[in-house]
């Protein structure tokens, strides 16, 4: 009996929820959901969206409003978040706002798919024409091959929500922007709100078509307003979606590398170039990078690598500097092929660069050349134990070159010698000095050249 009464209990709860989810309904106005979008469109971007959507739905709200402030951003992720917007099952809203912000190029499309466009006093919208990533001038064939892709995409959704289709292609064909007066008056957007509270006053009462089909009257007037979080890990792939960020991660874990390979057995460099490197790569795969940028980074410090071990004239050096800095440069953005909308500069700081090519420079003389040569002394850099290391014989249990194993006081250590020298496997040698556990090793005995009488 206790069985049939929960079955009949569980019918009667679906039979309400479907009749609530009837092809039209009026939402109640209980709840609204705000996403505050302030910056470049990027992935992340369009990850947030996608979360908050599902959010709404999952708790019912009535509307979904996206407050945006954006200069513009990328194609791929603009197109993600039109996807979405389309066909979400709650009604949304985009709020262009405060006074001064704008819906600038992929903002606009954004804006454009909402169900109800709304903006500030003061805020603008438009100026979509394609540009290329590096703020260059694209060949006239190809920019109007995607402009024309471009003005469609817009076109689209202006017909899928009953807008002004021919004033937003002259967003993208003709660059034009308007301000929130001309926008209402040309039927690019909805409405004007001077805030949140106006918006939802005017809203209220009106209808909107959602993904699913729905025909949904809004309630909106006096709803309780909640924002959407950030989720921890949303704040740490923000700070490392910077091409500054992820460029000093590069630099930090690439030299990092070096130091572990120059000088085996510190483990501390090792360690955080590994860590660094697994940040860089997050934060490269949420922006528009370029993979010969990593590449010509990656040369630099194989350049710097020889440097180290075949020293003389710097030329490896010198190459190691400019390869860093040509691949700071190329490191983000697409230098073969335009975007497809005028998206902010995705570039490294120039500042940044200068900052990063000094760093290394210092590096390179007080650390390697200081620290591995005669100019530098081991007092300070070793134990008290360590200190009866040296002095002492051993032999070199691999090539050092310059870095390698010795077996030293019957045990084995991890050894450098200085830089262009070569000590084989088998020669005899003295420990001149002791850094962090790595002993720095001479050859006891120079080679003797094989003469003929």
């Amino acid at each position: 009996m206790r069985h049939v009464i929960t079955t009949l209990f569980v019918m009667i709860a679906v039979t309400v929820v479907v009749w609530q989810n009837g092809d039209s309904v009026s939402a109640d106005g209980s709840s609204v959901l705000v996403i505050e979008i302030d910056g470049n469109i990027e992935p992340l971007t369009a990850d947030r969206i996608a979360r908050g959507i599902d959010e709404a739905r999952g708790k019912g709200a009535s509307l979904v409003v996206i407050q945006l402030d954006t200069p513009g951003g990328l194609l791929e992720s603009t197109r993600e978040i039109v996807e979405h917007i389309l066909a979400s099952d709650t009604p949304v809203a985009v709020f262009v706002g405060p006074a001064g912000a704008r819906a600038a190029s992929a903002g606009t499309f954004i804006t454009t798919a909402a169900n109800f466009a709304v903006m500030a006093p003061g805020t603008t919208i438009g100026a979509a024409s394609p540009v290329s990533s590096d703020d260059g001038d694209i060949p006239e064939t190809l920019q109007k091959k995607i402009s024309a892709d471009t003005s469609a995409f817009i076109r689209s959704i202006a017909q899928a929500r009953d807008r002004n289709a021919e004033a937003l292609e002259n967003t993208v064909l003709k660059s034009t922007a308007y301000s929130a007066e001309e926008a209402v008056e040309l039927g690019v957007i909805d409405l004007i709100a001077s805030d949140m509270d106006s918006m939802l006053d005017q809203l209220n009462g009106r209808t909107a078509t959602t993904g699913s089909g729905q025909v949904v009257t809004l309630t909106a007037e006096g709803a309780s307003v909640s924002r959407l979080d950030r989720t921890f890990m949303e704040h740490i792939l923000n700070i490392l979606a910077s091409p500054n960020v992820v460029f000093a991660l590069f630099f930090i874990g690439g030299v990092a590398i070096l130091i572990e390979v120059l000088v085996p057995g510190l483990a501390g460099p090792g360690i955080l170039g590994v860590i660094a490197l697994g940040l860089a790569f997050v934060g490269f795969w949420n922006l528009p990078g370029s993979w010969l940028g990593v590449a010509l980074i990656a040369v630099s410090m194989g350049l710097f690598y020889g440097e180290s071990v075949k020293p003389g004239f710097g030329v490896f050096g010198a190459g190691g500097l400019v390869s860093l800095i040509v691949g700071a440069v190329l490191l983000f953005g697409n230098f073969f092929s335009p975007s497809d909308l005028p998206e902010p500069s995705f570039m490294v700081s120039p500042f940044m660069i200068a900052a990063m090519t000094a760093l290394i420079t210092v590096t390179w003389f007080f650390f390697i050349r200081f620290a591995r040569t005669e100019g530098g002394t081991s007092s300070g850099f070793q134990s008290e134990e360590a200190m009866l290391l040296e002095g002492q014989w051993g032999v070199a249990v691999s090539e050092l070159s310059p870095a390698g194993k010795v077996w030293v006081a019957n045990q084995e250590w991890s050894a450098s010698t200085d830089p262009g020298i070569l000590i084989k496997k088998g020669d005899e040698i003295r420990v001149v000095g002791v850094y962090n556990e790595v002993l720095k090793v001479e050859k006891l005995y120079e080679d003797i050249p094989e003469t003929t009488e």
